[in-house]
C-alpha cells in the first residue's frame, strides 16, 4: 500500500513530446522542474519485450535451446545422481526442468519427509509451486520462505503466499529488517531410520520463465556439511529469535550477514601474504555489483601487493582499475542476450584453488543487511567448469566492455585475435562435454 503512496522517484517522458503536453502532464501529476524530470526515447520498459510470444521473431531468433546437464539425461531419478555425487547447473545453457523434476521426486518420493525452499522471484505459472502444493498433498512437511520485498514482486509474492497457505504450506515471510536474497533447498529423506539431507544453492531466482535468459549456477548436492549450513539457516528462518545462533554455526557456507565479510576478507588476506611471500596470487571476480567501500579498499591492497585481480561486473562498479601503484585490474563488463546474473569468486591460495558460487554481490546491502550464502564448490572437475567459463568470459572481445577509471565503456578490442563472444563460447563448451559424456 505504501508504495502508493511513494514520493516521485522519477518522470521519464519521449524527448519528442509537445511542450504543452509535458506542462500539462507535469501539473497534473503534481511534479515541480525539481523533481528528476528526464527526457528519453520512445520505449522507456525494454523488459517489456520479455513478455512478446517468441513466435513473433521467429526469422530472427536464433537462440539455442537449453539442453539437458549430461549427468542427468540418461537418469531415471536425478535424486539418486544427486546422493552420489554434486551436479552443478549453468543457466541458461542447461534446461531448468531438471530442478523442477528434482521437487516433483521429492513430492512423491515416500522417503521423503520435508521440503524447504527460499523463493524470491517467481515466474507467473510457477511449477516450482505447483511441485510444493503436491508435496502437501502427499503428506510432506513443505515449508516455503517467501521474500514479499523482492522488488515489484510484492503483489505476485502476496498472492502466492494466499495460495500456498491454502494448500497447507508453512509459509515465513523473512526476517524484519532484512531480505532474504539466498537461493536454497533441503530436502529431508528417512531411509532405514537414517536421515539424508540434500537439495541445492543457487545464485539465481527459482523462476522457470527468467532461468531461460539469466545466467545462473545452481549447485544440486548432498554435501553433508553443506547441507548443514543450509538445514541452520532454515532453523534461524523459522526461529530469527531463539535461533540466533544457528547462523554464526554454519562452518561451510559464508553466511551474510554474519561470517561473509570477515571470511571474504581472510581470503583476499591470504592472497596478499602469498603474493608478498612470491607465491602465485589472484583472485577472479563475477559480480552484478561492487560498491563495497571496505572490500574495495582491500582489493586496492591486494593489487598493491602484487595480486592479480580479473573481474567480471555487469553492473555498479565503484572500483578504480587503473593506478600508478599497482598493475592495471583487468575490469570488464559483458552485455549480450542473456543477463549475467551469477556470482563467482575464485582464489588462487597458493594452488589450491578456492572456488565460490554466490547469490550476494559486494554491496553494504547484501554483505550487512540480507541473508545471503556463498557456498564453496568441492568437486574438483566443477571447479574446473566454472573456472573453465570464467576464462571464456574473461576472453570476450565481442561483448565485453572495459571498465576503466574513465567510465568510458569501450568495446575490448578484438584486434587480430580470434573473435570470441563468450555466451555463444560458453554454449559450445558445455554442450562439446555433454556430447563426449554422451558418447562415453
Amino acid at each position: 500500500k505504501n508504495r502508493k503512496k511513494g514520493k516521485t522517484v522519477r518522470f521519464v517522458y519521449d524527448k519528442e513530446i509537445d511542450a504543452s503536453l509535458l506542462t500539462y502532464l507535469i501539473k497534473r501529476l503534481g511534479l515541480t522542474h525539481k523533481d528528476h524530470i528526464i527526457p528519453g526515447g520512445r520505449i522507456h520498459n525494454f523488459k517489456d519485450f520479455m513478455d512478446f510470444p517468441s513466435q513473433v521473431f521467429v526469422k530472427k531468433n536464433l537462440r539455442k535451446k537449453p539442453f539437458t546437464h549430461p549427468a542427468l539425461q540418461k537418469a531415471s531419478h536425478i535424486t539418486n545422481v544427486i546422493l552420489e555425487k554434486d551436479v552443478l547447473l549453468n543457466f541458461p545453457y542447461h534446461d531448468f526442468n531438471s530442478v523442477i523434476d528434482l521437487l516433483r521426486e521429492a513430492a512423491i518420493d515416500p522417503e521423503v519427509t520435508t521440503i524447504k525452499i527460499t523463493c524470491y522471484r517467481l515466474a507467473p505459472r510457477s511449477k516450482i509451486i505447483n511441485a510444493l502444493t503436491n508435496a502437501v498433498r502427499n503428506g510432506k512437511i513443505v515449508t516455503v520462505v517467501l521474500e514479499l520485498r523482492a522488488r515489484f514482486e510484492e503483489e505476485a509474492n502476496l498472492e502466492w503466499k494466499n495460495e500456498l497457505e491454502e494448500a497447507g504450506v508453512k509459509v515465513l515471510l523473512g526476517v524484519p529488517n532484512m531480505k532474504v536474497h539466498g537461493k536454497l533447498c533441503l530436502i529431508k529423506k528417512v531411509v532405514n531410520n537414517h536421515t539424508i539431507h540434500y537439495g541445492f544453492v543457487s545464485t539465481g531466482n527459482l523462476n522457470e520463465r527468467t532461468a531461460t535468459i539469466y545466467g545462473d549456477h545452481c549447485l544440486l548436492t548432498s554435501d553433508r556439511n553443506i547441507m548443514a549450513d543450509v538445514n541452520r539457516i532454515f532453523n534461524y528462518l523459522e526461529q530469527p529469535k531463539l535461533r540466533a545462533k544457528s547462523l554464526k554455526d554454519c562452518r561451510t557456507l559464508l553466511v551474510s550477514p554474519v561470517s561473509m565479510r570477515r571470511q571474504l576478507l581472510q581470503l583476499i588476506n591470504n592472497e596478499i601474504k602469498n603474493a608478498k611471500r612470491g607465491i602465485p596470487a589472484g583472485i577472479i571476480l563475477k559480480l552484478n555489483s561492487l560498491s563495497d567501500e571496505v572490500m574495495i579498499n582491500k582489493l586496492y591492497e591486494a593489487a598493491k601487493a602484487g595480486v592479480k585481480i580479473e573481474m567480471i561486473i555487469r553492473g555498479i562498479c565503484c572500483m578504480l582499475t587503473q593506478n600508478k601503484k599497482f598493475k592495471d585490474v583487468y575490469a570488464i563488463s559483458i552485455v549480450d542476450e542473456y543477463l549475467e546474473h551469477a556470482r563467482i569468486m575464485v582464489f588462487t591460495n597458493a594452488g589450491d584453488e578456492k572456488v565460490l558460487i554466490s547469490s550476494a554481490d559486494w554491496m553494504v546491502r547484501n554483505i550487512d543487511h540480507r541473508i545471503e550464502a556463498a557456498c564453496p564448490i568441492f568437486e574438483k572437475s566443477i571447479r574446473q567448469e566454472l573456472k573453465d567459463i570464467l576464462q571464456i568470459q574473461l576472453s570476450d572481445n565481442i561483448k565485453a566492455r572495459i571498465l576503466d577509471n574513465a567510465l568510458s565503456n569501450q568495446y575490448v578490442n578484438p584486434r587480430n585475435t580470434k573473435k570470441i563472444r563468450s555466451q555463444v563460447e560458453v554454449y559450445n563448451y558445455l554442450y562439446r562435454k555433454q556430447a563426449s559424456l554422451s558418447l562415453n
